[in-house]
């Protein structure tokens, strides 16, 4: 049966990837795209697929009320997954406000457009940041969907605060909805600020590899495909008012994934440079997938060691997509954050 879909955040990095799958998936959906194009929303990433006959692309800030709800009046979606967010912590320390702008308001637009127009479902996506982090020492602990929430930096206050609205408008107003909490993911069209990108972008070009502190900071890997298909999944079949938490089951230290790096581009590592440690820095994110798993299926099919081959093949392959995005605002922003540390 089709369905009508509004995405927002879509010309991003994971949305953009979700579009992709879903288009695949059921050529007898609508989906549309609805992206303010900041400085991560690259419209160029969705050329393959502007003249889509299931497609359309609408430019509007989730937090513009009249352009979200003329939208719903001319598509009454049945579905709504929400990626739109500010998500860059080194950019929440700097500027707060904009990130509790986008992050809780703008969802708060966008469930007021659910309730007015009606909606089967209601999608958040969210990250596993709002758990705050695990010590190094303790490999055995991970998040589950019952770990308190426990933020660390104006990002992931933002993200958790959205998680709490959107749990009140289902107790309040019985507005469907579900939330998904992820870990880092990568992949293809990953913005080149990103750790992974930044250091296929920089080895490339024989530039320093900023690595924050020690570089021990461990997070859980999830390739974009793979998180995609959860999605899928939870927008189907997910039970209503619930979290479930998605992940990769692939931690690495992020000096490890570095020198991978240079190890499959031929590069020395002597290229890595150690820079002062990002203010409230998480230590250690590890996600437990059993509910997901339990209750959907769903389990991780990309391990990281043959991700970020792909991954890197895939920057490899499309230099001219992200040597347009550092060429630009990017440019000033990467002297900004790391030109002094």
């Amino acid at each position: 049966m089709s369905k009508t879909i509004i995405v927002t955040g879509g010309a991003g990095f994971i949305g953009s990837n979700f579009l992709f799958h879903m288009l695949k998936k059921y050529p007898d959906y609508r989906m549309i795209c609805l992206d303010k194009l900041t400085y991560a929303g690259n419209l160029s990433t969705l050329k393959t697929i502007m003249d889509h006959p299931n497609f359309r692309f609408v430019k509007a800030d989730i937090c513009d009320r009249e352009a979200v709800f003329v939208l719903f009046e001319e598509e009454h979606p049945d579905i709504v997954v929400n990626f739109a967010a500010e998500s860059h912590v080194d950019r929440s320390i700097e500027n707060p406000g904009v990130f509790l702008e986008t992050n809780i308001m703008g969802t708060q637009v966008m469930m007021d457009a659910c309730r007015k127009y009606g909606i089967e479902r209601y999608h958040q996506v969210s990250t596993d940041e709002v758990y705050g982090d695990l010590p190094l020492d303790r490999p055995d602990l991970f998040f589950t969907e019952e770990t308190p929430i426990h933020t660390s930096s104006p990002y992931s206050a933002s993200k958790a605060s959205a998680d709490l609205l959107v749990l009140a408008y289902h107790r309040t107003f019985g507005l469907p909805v579900t939330i998904s909490r992820c870990s880092n993911n990568y992949g293809p069209y990953h913005f080149p600020e990103k750790l992974i990108p930044l250091m296929i972008a920089n080895a490339l070009a024989d530039k320093p590899l900023p690595v924050y502190g020690t570089g021990e900071n461990v997070r859980d890997w999830l390739y974009v495909e793979d998180h995609c298909k959860a999605i899928d999944l939870i927008i189907h079949n997910g039970r209503v008012g619930e979290v479930y938490n998605i992940g990769g089951h692939n931690e690495m230290a992020n000096i490890d994934i570095v020198k991978i790096i240079c190890k499959e581009l031929g590069k020395p590592e002597s290229l890595i440079t150690y820079v002062g440690d990002r203010k409230g820095h998480d230590l250690r994110y590890a996600i437990d997938p059993t509910k997901i798993h339990n209750e959907l299926g769903w389990l991780p099919e990309t391990m990281f060691k043959d991700g970020i081959k792909k991954t890197i093949q895939w920057y490899l392959d499309n230099k001219e997509w992200w040597q347009e995005i550092i060429s630009g605002e990017y440019q000033n922003y990467y002297e900004k954050m790391y030109a002094n540390r």
